[in-house]
């Protein structure tokens, strides 16, 4: 089973479409054992701070990050509790309002798309 936390705060996002789009992408990649995975929606201060913190030489403000767990330098470690730990998905929820906008698309669409690509990350598939 799957374990997916979520924590949104006040954005007006779907909880469950947030976790059958994680749980889908995840399986869909040979994720099928005991698991957990966090994904946060978060406002323009705390994605500022993530983009100080990791990429303080950069302009570009970063969308989403994901933090790994289990998965370091592309060797899988086993955690000792038999649960693998993928890690965190962080995704800006200013950045999704604004291409929504720009886009004419729905706000849970483009978050889906974010959770998506932040899972293939956790499971070391990269652009």
């Amino acid at each position: 089973m799957i374990e997916i936390t979520v924590t949104k705060g006040n954005y007006p996002v779907s909880t469950k479409k947030i976790k059958e789009i994680a749980t889908k992408t995840l399986e869909a990649n040979g994720i099928i054992s005991d698991s957990e995975l966090e994904i946060s929606i978060v406002g323009k201060e705390k994605m500022d701070e993530l983009n100080e913190k990791y990429y303080k030489d950069e302009v570009y403000e970063h969308p989403i990050f994901t933090f790994p767990e289990s998965l370091q330098d592309g060797n899988f470690e086993f955690p000792p509790d038999g649960k693998i730990h993928l890690g965190q998905i962080v995704i800006s929820y200013p950045f999704v309002l604004e291409e929504a906008n720009e886009k004419n698309k729905l706000i849970d669409d483009l978050v889906g798309e974010l959770v998506e690509h932040g899972c293939l990350h956790l499971v070391g598939i990269h652009h």
